[in-house]
């Protein structure tokens, strides 16, 4: 057992505070200078995770508090990125579950929790966002106490330390009414409630890998810990494959992690988190073990993914114009790529070689995948999410989700009314408002995962964006039948050229449009959204006949109504099964997947045999 170590996460869900924490616990421990410059959030250091204000990879650190090496793993709090939660939990001894003081536990809370005590990690609560106007400190601390006994907690892990936070002033707190101005209450609770790294550093070496890294100088590089014995740089070990077979290499490097910087080591023991390379070929969940005694730790199990999404080269007329890898050879690769270093995703190829059914935990985890490979200089198309289903005692069973939405009280019938025609259920409603019913209220459904595909969209549109949506995968269920999908179709281009405000202007009467004046459009690209059930094949580029006659009435002023710019995930969300997003580096587009009008089969039509199918 290494006493001057302490290995903890800090999970939480989306939002409350986890990485703005661990910037307070960096300062406070002396890693930044006092004339350093440094971002806020600095270990969202990936640049979507800047823009969406979200952890999306797990990332550690290492602080010092007197004599003794604190290694933070800080997770994202969002469930499709679940499988980060799951790895970074193989790191630690122990757990800092932050909740709001406002929001109490949500959905991702009780996922992260779950997972922490199937692997027995003692907790540490802290109730962050203290000074928030809507703080309900007492009331969220016995939602903390009911959800441990709902998951099944032991008696030792429901008697954890409570500590109260404003992460954004670094302060910490044992009791509401202590006058604590730092984080020092945190750190001492640390180390004093986590227990410390256990392992014999003269034991058989065992590095499990839990993440990767690829370094310009030194190729791949593998982040472990190490469960037993002594690694030393230019040891030769061997790496025990996920198949069982062992691969002899040499330790050309060893790091360490020392605030936000790699540290050069040449040793490291049992306890502590690092960093090797002369590792090529390895991957997340194998282990680095003694060359003379190998021995292999457990593999790091993984949730099922739950939705699937077709990606494919991009077939339409403007492919090749803006983007740099086109081919399905640069997709194929590009996520190969991925699966290295995202073990939650699973990748299958289709009957054709240009296709992919790439399957995840979520729409949103897929839709970073997506704006990613984007950024990146990747062109591509992307079909309709569909569920991954599954066969038991003969039945077919779809994903099972739980859908928690807060928001005001007036909006409550309709969204009863929306989520029941999409077989919802009801669990739960709660007044967090006032007796007068004026405030906000949180619904709890339980709902299969089909019917969450495009419902977050709608849901903002009815609560003009004053809900907040959370759900959490909650097992299978039979097959639940037919549910609606998109009840309008689309308006869309019947031919090529260049989209003119007098034809725009006759089309916004029919829908909504998703493009502007100026647009370049080819035939079979969607144009916006029919107000009628059925598809709309429009002229857009069509122009004002001039003449040389005389107007005997004024020219009437072209007054055109905002179009409505689809993001990826609102284009993801609103397609119809016969319709693909081409995705480019500077344009998201919607289009049929057959071009041709004439070729092209009805759309509603098409979908009621489909969903025929997949009940036979």
């Amino acid at each position: 057992m290494n006493d001057s170590i302490r290995n903890v996460a800090i999970i939480a869900h989306v939002d409350h505070g986890k990485t703005t924490l661990v910037d307070g616990m960096l300062w406070q421990s002396g890693t930044f200078k006092a004339n350093e410059a440094h971002v806020e959030r600095v270990m969202d250091s990936n640049e979507l995770e800047r823009e969406r204000g979200i952890t999306i990879l797990a990332k550690n650190t290492a602080i010092f508090y007197k004599g003794v090496k604190i290694n933070i793993v800080d997770t994202p709090g969002h469930s499709d990125f679940g499988g980060e939660v799951e790895r970074a939990l193989k790191l630690v001894d122990g757990v800092l579950l932050l909740v709001d003081a406002s929001e109490g536990p949500l959905p991702q809370t009780r996922y992260v929790l779950r997972k922490a005590l199937e692997a027995k990690l003692p907790p540490i609560v802290v109730v962050n966002k203290i000074d928030r106007s809507d703080a309900r400190v007492q009331e969220v601390v016995n939602e903390i106490y009911d959800l441990f006994i709902e998951l099944g907690a032991e008696e030792e892990q429901i008697d954890f330390p409570i500590l109260y936070t404003n992460a954004r002033r670094g302060i910490a707190k044992k009791s509401m009414e202590d006058s604590s101005e730092t984080l020092q209450p945190l750190f001492e609770a640390i180390v004093e409630s986590i227990p410390a790294a256990p392992g014999d550093p003269t034991a058989t070496l065992q590095l499990l890998v839990a993440n990767l890294d690829y370094s310009e100088y030194h190729g791949r590089l593998a982040i472990g810990r190490i469960f037993s014995g002594t690694l030393r740089r230019g040891d030769e070990v061997v790496i025990a494959k996920l198949d069982g077979t062992m691969h002899k290499t040499r330790i050309t490097k060893l790091y360490g992690f020392e605030g936000l910087e790699r540290i050069d080591l040449e040793a490291a023991q049992a306890g502590e988190i690092v960093a090797i390379a002369g590792v090529e070929g390895i991957t997340i969940g194998e282990t680095v073990t003694s060359a003379e005694t190998p021995l292999a730790l457990g593999n790091i199990p993984i949730d099922e993914p739950t939705i699937s999404m077709i990606f494919t080269i991009n077939t339409s007329p403007f492919s090749g114009k803006e983007g740099n890898y086109v081919t399905s050879r640069h997709l194929r690769e590009r996520l190969d790529k991925e699966l290295l270093t995202n073990v939650s995703i699973r990748v299958e190829p289709m009957e054709n070689t240009e296709s992919f059914k790439v399957m995840g935990r979520g729409e949103l985890q897929l839709a970073i995948l997506i704006e990613m490979m984007r950024r990146e200089g990747y062109e591509l198309m992307v079909g309709k999410p569909e569920i991954v289903t599954r066969r038991h005692n003969g039945k077919l069973q779809e994903p099972l989700e739980q859908l928690v939405i807060d928001c005001p009280a007036d909006f409550v019938g309709v969204l009863m009314q929306k989520i029941g025609s999409r077989r919802g259920i009801n669990t739960k409603l709660v007044n967090q408002g006032s007796a007068k019913g004026s405030g906000r209220v949180r619904l709890e459904f339980s709902i299969p995962s089909r019917g969450l595909i495009g419902l977050r969209s709608e849901i903002m549109q009815d609560t003009r964006g004053t809900a907040i949506v959370n759900t959490l995968f909650d097992g299978y269920i039979d097959w639940q039948g037919e549910i609606p999908a998109r009840l309008t179709g689309a308006l869309v281009a019947d031919r090529a050229g260049k989209a003119t405000a007098f034809a725009l202007w006759n089309l916004q009467e029919r829908g909504e449009l998703f493009v502007g004046p100026g647009t370049e459009v080819y035939e079979g690209m969607v144009v916006g959204e029919c107000s009628r059930w059925d598809d709309m094949d429009v002229n857009a580029v069509k122009e004002k006949k001039q003449t040389n006659m005389r107007a005997s009435v004024a020219d009437e002023a072209i007054r055109l109504v905002p179009f409505r710019p689809l993001s990826l995930e609102q284009a993801i969300e609103f397609i119809a099964e016969d319709e693909f997003v081409e995705v480019t580096p500077s344009s998201i587009r919607l289009r049929k997947k057959i071009l041709q009008e004439n070729k092209r089969p009805k759309r509603h039509k098409h979908a009621m045999e489909k969903d025929a199918e997949v009940v036979k």
